[in-house]
């Protein structure tokens, strides 16, 4: 896996309080680069998962779907607020929500 590749990492946005407080992620280099130098705290469980998974995500043992999961998982545990783009194949019937977002009937992404 090429760690610029970003293709299959659907863009993330974390919230930090600081200089730098918007930090978009859009591959698993950037997701590898906030996890070690931007991260508030390195001792958290969920931390540690997705340092691990972003890892075997480059590797190629896992999907780089999980790796972006972990990542939420692991802002979630640090209150690190996460602005997420969640891709959308719905009907017109459906509607989609993750993590409070919500796409709303009949709305389609391009």
């Amino acid at each position: 896996m090429n760690w610029h590749k970003s293709d299959n990492f659907a863009p993330l946005v974390l919230v930090f309080h600081g200089q730098q407080k918007y930090r978009q992620i859009r591959s698993l280099r950037q997701m590898a680069e906030v996890l070690i130098a931007a991260w508030p705290s390195f001792d958290g469980e969920e931390y540690l998962t997705a340092a691990k998974i972003c890892l075997d995500a480059h590797l190629g043992t896992c999907s780089v779907n999980e790796a972006r999961i972990a990542l939420i998982r692991a802002a979630a545990e640090a209150n690190i607020p996460v602005i997420a783009v969640v891709p959308a194949i719905c009907d017109e019937q459906s509607s989609i929500v993750e993590g409070g977002a919500s796409l709303v009937k009949g709305v389609h992404s391009a």
